[in-house]
């Protein structure tokens, strides 16, 4: 008789994730996820002690994701200017932006999700402030454009102005070119 095919680790936590960006971290539950993936609860505690070992792994994979594949495609001697989009693009994808705002939302609550945000903006900082020193000499403008980059990045998707007749895209299309000038 063949073992009983178990639901891969990878696919909770990639469940769980959708689930923290739809409902915030009171979503993932167990019973829930389980329903979603199509299998028992049981499954779950062949990977996960409980939820919160489920929620850390969550964190863990968003911070991989986040930032340690755009240091992954990130290659010595790359256009700085084109590295900076090509991490926002990365970073603030379809995919994990939504991962990305949820986290922030819970960081408002838990101390320890609040600590581990301030890492990975610190290290999303990081990569841009040495971006932007390849072209700008002046150590302060480097810490503005690096924080102008990373507020348009997160504030873009928080604001509904509008901005007359050009496309919300044509405007950060312009603000990005002004910091990367």
């Amino acid at each position: 008789m063949a073992p009983p095919t178990r639901t891969p680790r990878s696919r909770w936590i990639e469940e769980g994730l959708r689930m923290l960006a739809e409902g915030g971290p009171e979503a993932v539950r167990i019973e829930p996820l389980a329903a979603r993936l199509g299998v028992s609860r049981g499954g779950f505690y062949w990977h996960f002690d409980d939820r919160g070992a489920l929620l850390e792994e969550m964190l863990d994979s968003w911070e991989r994701e986040s930032v340690g594949r755009v240091l992954d495609r990130y290659q010595e001697g790359d256009d700085p200017r084109e590295s900076v989009r090509r991490a926002g693009a990365l970073t603030f994808s379809d995919r994990l932006l939504p991962i990305d705002l949820a986290v922030r939302d819970w960081s408002r609550r838990d101390a320890a999700v609040a600590a581990r945000l301030r890492r990975v903006d610190n290290q999303r900082m990081d990569f841009l402030r040495a971006r932007f020193a390849e072209f700008v000499d002046d150590e302060a403008e480097v810490e503005a454009r690096a924080m102008l980059s990373f507020s348009l990045l997160i504030g873009n998707h928080f604001m509904a102005a509008d901005h007359g007749p050009r496309p919300r895209s044509e405007v950060l299309e312009l603000a990005a070119a002004h910091l990367l000038a």
